[in-house]
C-alpha cells in the first residue's frame, strides 16, 4: 500500500485491514508534518466496519503531510500520508507549502518500487487494492504544510532495539503497543507463535517474570469512535449517524434475520453444582491468575455438546447449494463495547484444556473492553455464547451470527424454589436459549444440542464422563 511519487516523496495508503472492507474512518493522528518515522511504527487509528485497528507505517522517514483529518472516512487505496524518505534533507530548504496535489490520483497508474515491497503484518500485497474505485464525489484532500525548517533525523535500519539481533522481532502493533505499555523489550522474548511472531501471551509472561514499569495509561478510544449526534434546535430528537460497527452490525443482522429460518428453544435448569464447581476451581492451583466463572464452564458444556452432535458446527453454502460442515469450533462470545457489539471469537477452542480456554476468554473479553480486538479475531466463527444475564434478564431469542448454524443465551443465574430430592428448596437457575438455522438444524438435532449443555451443567461431572 505504498507508492513513490518522486525520489524523496513515499504514499502510503489507507490499506485493507478487515479482509475485503472498502473504507475506513480515521480515528486518531498519531503523528504531525515534521515528526520522523520509523518502519512499524503505528500513526494512527483507523475504525472500519469490524473495529478500531492500529495503522504502522512501512517505512522510515520524515511526514510531508496528512491527507486527511481525524474523522473522515477514507476509501481502501487512497493515499492517507506522505512521508519524505530521503531524510528530511529537500524539506529543510523547501518553501512553506506543500507540492502541488496531483500525485493521489496519478499514483496508482506508477510502478511501485522494485526491492521490499511493506506490507502490514497479516495482510499481503493486493494488486487490485490499488485500482478502487473512487468515493462518490472527488476526495477532499486537506494539505498539512510544514511551517518550519525540518533537521535531517537519524533513520536506522529496520527499527530493531538494540540487543544484537540479526533482525526486527516479528509483532502484531497491538502487541508491540502492549510491550511498550509494560516495558518488555521484544528483543528478549523467544517467540511462540506460528513462523516466529511473538504473541500477547509472550510478553504477558515476560512482564510477570520480571518486574516491570507501571503501564502507560491508554487514551480512551471511545471519544473519538462514537459517532457525533445531531442535537434539534428544540433538544426533542437526536441523530447519530450509522456508520462503523453500529452500520456492520445493523446489516449482518438484517441479513442473518431475514436469510436464516431461525427457530429458538429453550430450557430452565439447576445449576448450583455448576456454581459450586467455579467457586472449588477459583482456589485449584491450575487455574491460579485465571479468571473462572460461569462463563467458563458453559462454554465447555457447549463444546462438549458439539462433540456429541457434531452436524450442528456447520454452515449454509447457498451459492454451491451445500452443507458445510465443520470439524473445528470457533467459539464466538458476543461483547458489548462503546462502540456497539462485535463477536470475537476463540480459534480450535474445541482443543483447549479448561486452563487454556480460560486464559483465551480472559484475553478475549479484556481485548475487546479496551476496543482493540483485530478484525482477524471476529472472522472465522462457528457458534457462539451470548450471555444475556449479566444485564438481569432471564434470557432472550439471539439472532444467528452470518455464516453460523446456532448461538446460546445464557439468562441470569437467580436463587429459585426449585424441587431438589422431593423437596422445594432454594437453587440457582438459569434459563438458556437455542437458536438454530433451520435450514441444516432439525428440531431434534438442536433440541439434543440444548439438553445436552443443561445437562451439563446440572451435572458438571459428565464433563469428564461425556468428553
Amino acid at each position: 500500500m505504498t507508492t513513490m511519487t518522486d525520489a524523496a516523496l513515499a504514499e502510503f495508503k489507507m490499506p485493507d485491514v478487515g479482509e475485503g472492507l472498502t473504507e475506513a474512518e480515521i480515528l486518531k493522528w498519531y503523528v504531525q508534518p515534521g515528526d520522523s518515522v520509523t518502519d512499524g511504527q503505528v500513526v494512527c487509528e483507523v475504525e472500519t466496519a469490524k473495529a478500531a485497528v492500529e495503522l504502522p507505517i512501512p517505512f522510515n522517514g520524515v511526514v510531508r503531510e496528512l491527507r486527511f483529518p481525524e474523522g473522515t472516512t477514507v476509501d481502501v487505496g487512497q493515499v492517507i500520508i506522505a512521508v519524505d524518505v530521503a531524510g528530511g534533507a529537500g524539506s529543510a530548504a523547501a518553501p512553506v507549502s506543500v507540492p502541488e496535489p496531483a500525485a493521489p490520483e496519478a499514483a496508482p497508474e506508477e510502478e511501485a518500487p522494485q526491492g521490499r515491497q511493506p506490507v502490514l503484518v497479516g495482510y499481503g500485497v493486493s494488486e487490485a487494492s490499488t485500482k478502487r474505485r473512487p468515493r462518490k464525489g472527488s476526495a477532499v484532500e486537506v494539505p498539512v504544510t510544514i511551517t518550519e525548517p525540518v533537521a535531517e533525523p537519524t533513520l536506522p535500519g529496520p527499527a530493531a532495539p538494540s540487543g544484537g539481533g540479526t533482525g526486527r522481532p516479528l509483532a502484531k502493533p497491538p502487541v508491540r503497543k502492549l510491550a511498550k505499555d509494560l516495558g518488555v523489550d521484544l528483543a528478549s522474548l523467544a517467540p511462540s507463535g506460528a513462523d516466529g511472531v511473538i504473541t500477547r501471551e509472550d510478553v504477558y509472561a515476560a512482564a510477570a517474570a520480571a518486574p516491570a514499569p507501571e503501564p502507560a495509561v491508554a487514551e480512551a478510544p471511545a471519544p473519538a469512535a462514537v459517532p457525533q449526534p445531531v442535537v434539534s434546535a428544540e433538544a426533542r430528537e437526536t441523530r447519530i449517524p450509522v456508520k462503523g460497527v453500529r452500520k456492520a452490525t445493523a446489516a449482518a443482522m438484517v441479513g442473518s434475520a431475514f436469510t436464516a429460518p431461525h427457530v429458538t428453544e429453550f430450557v430452565t435448569v439447576d445449576v448450583t453444582r455448576t456454581m459450586k464447581l467455579v467457586e472449588e476451581l477459583k482456589s485449584d492451583k491450575e487455574m491460579q491468575g485465571l479468571r473462572v466463572n460461569p462463563l467458563l464452564l458453559i462454554a465447555k458444556a457447549l463444546l462438549v455438546a458439539i462433540r456429541r452432535n457434531p452436524e450442528v458446527n456447520a454452515a449454509w453454502d447457498e451459492a454451491n447449494q451445500e452443507i458445510v460442515q465443520k470439524h473445528y469450533v470457533n467459539l464466538g462470545i458476543a461483547a458489548a463495547t462503546p462502540r456497539g457489539l462485535i463477536v470475537p471469537n476463540i480459534k480450535d477452542a474445541h482443543a483447549k484444556t479448561l486452563p487454556e480456554l480460560a486464559a483465551a476468554l480472559g484475553e478475549l473479553v479484556a481485548t475487546a473492553r479496551e476496543g482493540k480486538t483485530s478484525p482477524g479475531a471476529m472472522q472465522g466463527g462457528t457458534v457462539t455464547i451470548t450471555n444475556v444475564g449479566v444485564f438481569g434478564v432471564d434470557t432472550g431469542t439471539p439472532i444467528l451470527n452470518p455464516g453460523e448454524s446456532a448461538i446460546l443465551a445464557i439468562g441470569a443465574i437467580k436463587l429459585q424454589p426449585w424441587v431438589h430430592k422431593g423437596k422445594v428448596k432454594p437453587r440457582q437457575v438459569t434459563t438458556l436459549a437455542l437458536s438454530f438455522d433451520h435450514r441444516l438444524v432439525d428440531g431434534e438435532l438442536g433440541s439434543k444440542v440444548l439438553a445436552d449443555v443443561a445437562a451439563i451443567l446440572e451435572q458438571p461431572k459428565r464433563l469428564i464422563t461425556w468428553a
